[in-house]
């Protein structure tokens, strides 16, 4: 029986995290699923061995059991393969005495198209649980055990992005009812666990937000920008404006000569932070100055006054 590379079928390192061996599992299931194959026999195979990794990698026992064999079958080879062939015997051996299903009676659990040998030497006992399924139901193909994981796009305002928002989804005969937290931004993945493609295991959805363009605030990352419009005079001589911000307007004192494009940082008036969404990033109040129109004679001769004393 030929040993199995899971790490080199998935494609990460022996030390990879669970986090690393989930997105290589899922971009390549993705790469090779049969729905995206179809009569391409050499795919479903493919398929196969990325879901038989999968089940061992993901699992903590499994992968446990799979590196000490790993070790011992490097050892074995180093020492130039004594004996003619490496012992896996002693390694289902110790498989046996649990009460679990060994490999000689997995064949009515995954029938022709399931586990290999290998798998099945090891991890027998495992393999019926992974597959929740009893003796004499039938199998069906391998890649039925997982569903495939499944996008779809949604939009918010900016407003909901601020506060946080609910949608109902209609998905086949379900309902389902999904949380976008304070915080997302264009981009932003938020995982339906389950609600994916169909299997013995279904897949997950995953909603990617976009937040619609804002007529009035400007988002860069967890900073809001927004134009603050001053009277001239305020402009001038200085005073109070309020300024509009996601949460309600607020007070500012404007210094003195004020000039246009002059920029006010607001701590802590900006997004949520998505992970930590009592944390807030700031708001940034840009002047624009209004000139004043419809001047009636007395305030164009005061004007033109004002003008001579700057001369």
């Amino acid at each position: 029986m030929e040993y199995r590379d899971y790490y080199q079928i998935l494609g990460v390192a022996r030390g990879a995290t669970e986090k690393e061996i989930r997105s290589a599992f899922r971009r390549k299931a993705q790469e090779y699923h049969p729905d995206r194959n179809p009569n391409d026999k050499s795919a479903e195979d493919k398929f196969k061995e990325l879901n038989e990794a999968y089940e061992v990698l993901r699992d903590a026992d499994k992968r446990a059991t799979y590196d000490r064999l790993g070790k011992s079958y490097s050892q074995w080879q180093k020492s130039g393969s004594p004996g003619g062939g490496f012992d896996f015997s002693q390694w289902a051996a110790g498989m046996r005495g649990s009460g679990g299903r060994t490999a000689e009676d997995l064949s009515d659990l995954f029938g022709s198209g399931g586990f290999s040998d290998f798998f099945n030497i090891l991890f027998g006992g495992a393999a019926a649980a992974a597959a929740g399924r009893q003796p004499g139901r039938g199998a069906g193909p391998a890649w039925a055990l997982r569903g495939e994981d499944q996008e779809q796009a949604i939009e918010i305002t900016l407003e909901e992005a601020f506060s946080g928002t609910q949608r109902t989804l209609q998905k086949g005969d379900r309902r389902l009812e999904v949380k976008i937290p304070p915080g997302a931004r264009t981009g932003t993945r938020v995982r339906m666990a389950g609600a994916g493609g169909p299997g013995q295991t279904p897949g997950d959805l995953f909603l990617v937000v976009t937040v619609k363009p804002h007529p009035q605030f400007r988002r860069e990352g967890d900073d809001v920008h927004v134009d603050l419009p001053l009277d001239l005079y305020t402009a001038v001589l200085g005073g109070e404006a309020r300024v509009p911000t996601l949460a309600g307007e607020v007070k500012l004192n404007v210094t003195p000569e004020a000039q246009a494009g002059k920029t006010f940082r607001l701590a802590g008036q900006g997004m949520p932070k998505l992970r930590t969404p009592a944390e807030r990033g700031d708001l940034y109040a840009h002047v624009v100055v209004r000139i004043p129109t419809g001047l009636s004679e007395r305030e164009r001769q005061l004007m033109a006054e004002l003008r001579d004393l700057r001369l």
